[in-house]
């Protein structure tokens, strides 16, 4: 497999996360975003959005963060990760689309506003950053992983954003329950960290 990347992306962490993770063998190609390299032909042939990640599995081309979960999770017969079960799956489907949808718009936006300079209202992207926060501290109140009683794909959906949420100028002190989960995934076999940046909170 190889997963085309950009270091500084969640979404491109996600998927590598997981590929980590579950111990497949893989090679990561850097997309330079900031030279237009995702805006090549050759790039647009795999991705006609210009994103990544992208993984490309033999003659497969799976673009898209969660979609490669998905993916992989199936290619790997990783049941664990991905329940086959109507009710397991759609619990992980569920927060699939949280971390596509309020994640994206919140943690996320907040974040390119002072990684990347995305022109967001930072108060806005910060305020959902909270109500998408509030909201997973409540359903991790009484249970140590978001879909089952193990980690899934959906936790690895949510990670990176979250994690990488006080770069965006969003405080986690506050959720006491979502700091011990992220604790929790970083210390699975295999975890690898998205690089931070000296930006939010994190500033110097």
């Amino acid at each position: 497999m190889k997963l085309f990347h950009t270091a500084l992306s969640g979404h491109a962490h996600r998927a590598r996360l997981f590929l980590s993770l579950v111990g497949a063998r893989y090679e990561i190609v850097e997309v330079d975003l900031a030279a237009g390299a995702h805006r090549t032909p050759d790039f647009l042939a795999l991705n006609p959005f210009g994103q990544v990640p992208v993984l490309v599995d033999g003659d497969v081309v799976v673009p898209d963060s969660n979609a490669i979960l998905v993916y992989v999770a199936k290619t790997l017969g990783r049941t664990d990760w991905l329940p086959e079960e109507a009710c397991g799956a759609a619990r992980v489907q569920r927060w699939l689309s949280v971390a596509a949808g309020p994640i994206a718009f919140g943690p996320a936006a907040a974040r390119l506003v002072t990684v990347f300079g995305a022109p967001f209202d930072a108060g806005e992207v910060i305020a959902r950053a909270h109500q998408i926060l509030g909201r997973i501290e409540a359903e991790l109140g009484g249970r140590a992983w978001i879909a089952a009683d193990h980690p899934t794909i959906a936790d690895v959906a949510l990670y990176s954003y979250v994690a990488a949420a006080p770069e965006g100028n969003v405080d986690l002190a506050p959720y006491a329950a979502i700091r011990a989960w992220l604790g929790r995934i970083e210390a699975l076999p295999g975890f690898v960290a998205l690089p931070t940046t000296a930006a939010g909170l994190r500033a110097a």
